[in-house]
This record gives C-alpha cells, sequence and structure tokens, in this order.
C-alpha cells in the first residue's frame, strides 16, 4: 500500500520514500507526492533521486493492479525509457526522494480546480473529462447551444472572486441522502472505506457556496491562483452532448 501524501497536502512537490516493489510494470514507494492517472486527471511526472544523487525519470504514474487485473492501493511510478541500467541496479528498501514536475502539476491543479468552476457555470451533468497540463475538456449531457465569451467571463468573474477552495470528506450514507452532489456520469467516486474525498470551492462564514462534488484529483488553495483560464472551444458532439475545452490565455 503507497502512502497518498498529495491527497492531504497538494502543494507537496517531494518527499523521502523507500523503493517497496520493483517490476517491469514500474517502481512502488511506500509513500508518494506523485499522483496517479484516475478520475480524468492525468498522472504526474518527475523524478526519483537516489541517495547518491543519480535521479531515474518518471515519464506517468498510474494505479497499481493485481495479478487479474483489478485495482490495488499501490502506485506505480513509470520510468521513462533508456534507463535499464540504472533500474536494474535498484533494490527494495532503497531510499529515495520523490520529485514532482511542479510546474506540470501545478498547471493540472489550476486546470481541475477551473472544471468545477465550470460545473457552477453550467450546471448540467458531464459525461466526460480530461484534465492535462495544456488543457481540460468537459463533456456535458446538454442539447442547447453555449457561448464561449459568456463562458470565459464567467470563469473570470469567479477566479476574481478569491473563494477558498477546501478539502474534506462526507460518508457513505452522507452521498447516498445527497446523489446531486455526484457531477459526473461517467466517473463514481470511490467506495469502501466509509469516507468519500470532497472539494468545496467556497461556502465559507458568509460567502457563497460555488461548487461541492467528490473528487480525488489536486487543486489549487484559492480561485485567485487559477490566473488567465479561457474557453477555447466548443463543439457539439452528439445530439445530447456539448464539448468544452479549456486552456491558458496567451
Amino acid at each position: 500500500m503507497t502512502h497518498d501524501l498529495f491527497r492531504q497536502d497538494a502543494y507537496l512537490r517531494e518527499c523521502s520514500a523507500q523503493l517497496t516493489v520493483i517490476t517491469e510494470a514500474g517502481i512502488v514507494l511506500d509513500r508518494t507526492v506523485f499522483y496517479p492517472l484516475g478520475g480524468g486527471q492525468a498522472g504526474d511526472s518527475g523524478v526519483l533521486v537516489l541517495a547518491d544523487g543519480t535521479a531515474i525519470a518518471i515519464a506517468d504514474t498510474r494505479k497499481g493492479k493485481d495479478a487479474e487485473g483489478h485495482p490495488t492501493s499501490d502506485i506505480v511510478h513509470i520510468p521513462a525509457p533508456g534507463q535499464e541500467a540504472l533500474l536494474a541496479a535498484l533494490t527494495v528498501s532503497m531510499p529515495v526522494t520523490a520529485r514532482i514536475d511542479w510546474d506540470r502539476r501545478h498547471r493540472m491543479m489550476r486546470l481541475h480546480t477551473t472544471s468545477h468552476l465550470l460545473c457552477h457555470v453550467v450546471p448540467q451533468l458531464v459525461n466526460g473529462c480530461s484534465i492535462t497540463p495544456d488543457y481540460a475538456r468537459l463533456d456535458f449531457a446538454m442539447t442547447d447551444p453555449l457561448d464561449k465569451d459568456q463562458l470565459t467571463a464567467g470563469i473570470a468573474a469567479l477566479v476574481v472572486a478569491a473563494h477558498p477552495i477546501t478539502v474534506a470528506s462526507i460518508s457513505d450514507e452522507e452521498l447516498d441522502a445527497n446523489p446531486s452532489l455526484v457531477k459526473s456520469m461517467s466517473v463514481q467516486p470511490p467506495r469502501g472505506t466509509g469516507r468519500i474525498r470532497t472539494i468545496r470551492i467556497g461556502g465559507e462564514g458568509d460567502g457563497p457556496l460555488i461548487d461541492l462534488q467528490p473528487c480525488g484529483g489536486t487543486h489549487v488553495a484559492n480561485t485567485s491562483e487559477i490566473g488567465a483560464v479561457i474557453v477555447t472551444k466548443i463543439e457539439k458532439k452528439s445530439a445530447t452532448t456539448r464539448r468544452v475545452v479549456l486552456g491558458f490565455a496567451a
């Protein structure tokens, strides 16, 4: 089992760790700051730095699977190609420093939080999403047309309002009693631990609640940190689907 430090603090850029599993699939650590592909968000890249300063480049991060393909609680760090000699020297229990590509992660944090703002501006169910370092894409289950400039203006107003983002959790029973909290038709929140992680935007003190939904991804701490994000494209993907693509302003 990998202790997923990013769940509690998305701003951690590195951590000390020990190797626990080394296979052809990748490297598993006892703890990590690397986010694995999931919930629409791309996996982190970065480096694992050995005690002698040698750095192993990590190209991607995925959730572990057992021999039958079922998900496990491991997080697998996938080395970039061409590092066979370095990988052959690794041993279990070897200490490393796990360090993410922070600029890449932070871009995804900004875009992922923006996608939650978009769910407020377009209050429709989402039936597909993708969060990358360069763009975010949300597919809304709807038939009405959308206006690119209006959506950009709505997002910009929420960014400037500097709404705080809070990581919390609710019980399975609380989610069952409030099914409207789930905005996605394609990704269901994980169950089984008794608690489901949530992201809340706004709603502190007398401030308005902008968005509240289950989410395991990484986010900024305040909407003001998002900066200039715009709607770059709107597509009619089907008779009942409108795709909105977000990107950074030039």
